[in-house]
């Protein structure tokens, strides 16, 4: 099973940006198995995803994100991280980081973080 644990969450104001880490560990975790990704959840709102990138570090985002958010790995550190630039209130939510073994499709993340925090006051 894979462990995970996000950090860098916080509050800033619209415009503003944030980086968040996600440190992933396990007895026998492998950078290449995995994709990795984030989602959020909007108070009130169902968890939604936001970015993934494959062992290749190909990535993927969904459009709110596009041109705002990158999503990149390091492998050597098992760490993920997510810079997000032009912050606006419709990115206020828990952000999760999240596993999946082999694919990187959406519904195939079987492993979560506890979440951080993000806040963008206008």
């Amino acid at each position: 099973e894979v462990q995970l644990v996000e950090s860098g969450g916080g509050s800033v104001q619209s415009g503003g940006s944030l980086r968040l880490s996600c440190a992933a560990s396990a007895s026998d975790y492998t950078s290449s198995r995995y994709c990795m990704g984030w989602f959020r959840q909007p108070p009130g709102k169902e968890r939604e995803p936001v970015a993934s990138i494959d062992s290749r570090g190909i990535p993927r985002y969904v459009d709110p994100v596009k041109g705002r958010f990158t999503i990149s790995r390091d492998n050597a550190k098992s760490t993920l991280y997510l810079e997000m630039n032009s912050l606006n209130a419709e990115d206020t939510a828990m952000y999760y980081c999240a596993a999946a073994q082999w694919t990187c499709s959406w519904r195939s993340f079987a492993y979560w973080g506890q979440g951080t925090q993000v806040t963008v006051s206008s």
